[in-house]
């Protein structure tokens, strides 16, 4: 833990060991006996592969958790026993992370994630040793992939729910936790829902998207920790309401560059392919801006037909403006982040660890 004040402290070093301590309380959880079911001889299997999807992530959501709460603790920064209540709320973050983009990928049919083989491809290929049929095989990886997230997720609403024994803290942390999960899954099927335009439904718009990707993704990954984080510092309602709203447009333009990465970024930097998103009809910024020039509009129905390249659209992008359309609107949303940051009394260290997060989100390349 942490043992100088904020204006002492390398912010890069209280990160640092603050990391570490969330690192242990995931190992802790996982390794627990509580939590295993012994009986079971496939649980375990299952168990050794969701920790592993845990492991290895940029800890964005545990790192805000810790920000906001530094924010607003004041003397108990310095305090061993409060500092390990934000740990095990930012460890329930990460953990409910891991748990939607398990569930994700059994929506998005994706069978890798950060390069490595994800848990319903990892039953897949089981089933195939087994002697399954390639479209049971799949039907066994989706159906554990489905148990192991929420299996996370209990684990993250766990964390969440015993992270402090103060009742007053700890009932509004955990309400902020399960409308965190429920925006998610809203959002989730939002996303679904609009992709369908590629059947004949009509385009959505820019806004429809931000909304959209403010429900699936922001209010989990930046508003939820930031909020949190503040009330079980003790902030006032006002003041963690006023972090979280910098946190959904700063979460909002996180997503808008992801999907411009997800079109025109380096796949070595990104890990991921530049086609998936045109090719599975993804509907984001780019498309919907795109989808108000002629030429952008034939070009997707025509690669929705199978009757052209993504190539040939990502072209037709290019030439609408859309990836500069997209990058301003990204732009506004941390301009407007930075705005309602500036009317939070936020320690110096604190507020200079979310200007160099809004300058990343803008000038990141994976």
């Amino acid at each position: 833990m942490t043992s100088e004040t904020d204006t002492a402290a390398d912010p890069t070093a209280v990160w640092d060991v603050f990391r570490a301590a969330v690192d242990r309380e995931l190992d802790e959880f996982f390794d627990s006996p509580r939590n295993r079911v012994p009986s079971s001889p496939g649980f375990p299997v299952m168990w050794d592969r969701i920790r592993h999807q845990v492991v290895g992530g940029k800890l964005i959501r545990p790192r805000l958790t810790h920000i906001a709460w530094r924010s607003f603790a004041g003397e108990s920064s310095t305090d061993s026993g409060r500092e390990a209540e934000c740990v095990r709320l930012a460890a329930s973050f990460e953990m409910l992370h891991a748990a939607l983009i398990v569930h994700d990928d059994v929506v998005d049919r994706d069978w890798r994630r950060r390069g490595r083989p994800t848990v319903g491809e990892l039953f897949r290929r089981d089933a195939v040793q087994a002697g399954a049929p390639e479209g049971e095989a799949e039907h066994a990886g989706e159906s554990a992939a489905i148990l192991a997230g929420d299996l996370l997720l209990a684990g993250a609403l766990r964390l969440a729910t015993t992270c402090t024994e103060d009742p007053g803290r700890g009932r509004a942390v955990a309400d902020v936790v399960f409308e965190a999960v429920t925006a998610s899954a809203a959002g989730e099927l939002d996303d679904l829902l609009l992709s369908l335009h590629r059947y004949g439904a009509e385009h959505p718009g820019v806004q429809d998207i931000l909304d959209m990707e403010r429900l699936k993704t922001a209010t989990y990954s930046f508003e939820a920790p930031l909020r949190a984080g503040a009330l079980l510092a003790g902030a006032p309602e006002e003041q963690a309401q006023r972090l979280a709203r910098a946190g959904a447009q700063l979460g909002v333009a996180y997503q808008v560059v992801d999907d411009v990465l997800g079109t025109f970024g380096a796949p070595e930097l990104t890990g991921k392919s530049v086609d998936a998103d045109l090719n599975s009809g993804k509907a984001t910024v780019l498309t919907a801006h795109g989808m108000q020039t002629p030429a952008v509009r034939e070009v997707l129905a025509e690669l929705a037909a199978g009757r052209t390249t993504v190539a040939s659209a990502r072209a037709a992008l290019t030439t609408s403006g859309a990836q500069e359309a997209a990058v301003a609107v990204a732009t506004d949303l941390v301009d407007r982040a930075r705005a309602t940051l500036d009317g939070l009394p936020l320690p110096a260290a604190q507020r200079a660890e979310l200007d160099a997060l809004c300058h990343h989100v803008l000038n990141r390349d994976s």
